[in-house]
């Protein structure tokens, strides 16, 4: 279950359904059962992505990034994130795809010192480098994380985004 050494991981947050902000804010009290709580950004408020050509208006996501050192080995730590979607209404089977609202969304970003490509966990998140909504609260947690396949820390990775 433990993987024994304390690694840092990023989680990103993010809610457009019902109360968002409790339900971020009880999110992180939950991270912090799963390791100890490092750091964690304000919230940020950016519209829904959507598939190209889908013009249904969803409501805005409030999201934030949290820094948790835990010692849960990644696989465990996404079966945790999941758990805690679920005690907040998310309902992967019933909600029809990736780009339907949510109660809470809890990311994997990365695990410091780690790539991992399986069907079920891609370290780093395959887009986190092109979201705003991830690197602008990345900046207040860990600004001197390096994306390790691209080798750029948040302010590069920002830099790129804003070009």
């Amino acid at each position: 279950m433990r993987c024994g050494a304390a690694v840092r991981a990023l989680i990103g947050l993010g809610a457009n359904l019902g109360e968002r902000e409790r339900q971020i804010e009880g999110a992180l009290e939950a991270l912090a059962g799963l390791g100890r709580l490092v750091a964690r950004s304000r919230l940020y408020e950016y519209p829904a992505l959507l598939p190209p050509g889908d013009r249904r208006p969803q409501p805005p996501y409030l999201n934030a990034v949290a820094l948790l050192v835990t010692d849960l080995a990644p696989l465990r730590l996404l079966g945790a994130l999941q758990a805690i979607e679920r005690r907040f209404g998310r309902d992967r089977r019933r909600e029809g795809g990736r780009w339907r609202p949510r109660t809470l969304d809890l990311d994997l970003l990365a695990v410091e010192g780690l790539v991992v490509e399986t069907p079920r966990l891609v370290l780093p998140h395959p887009r986190m480098h092109e979201r705003p909504f991830v690197l602008r609260p990345l900046l207040e947690v860990w600004p001197q994380w390096v994306h390790p396949r691209l080798g750029l820390d948040v302010p590069a990775l920002l830099a790129r985004l804003s070009r």
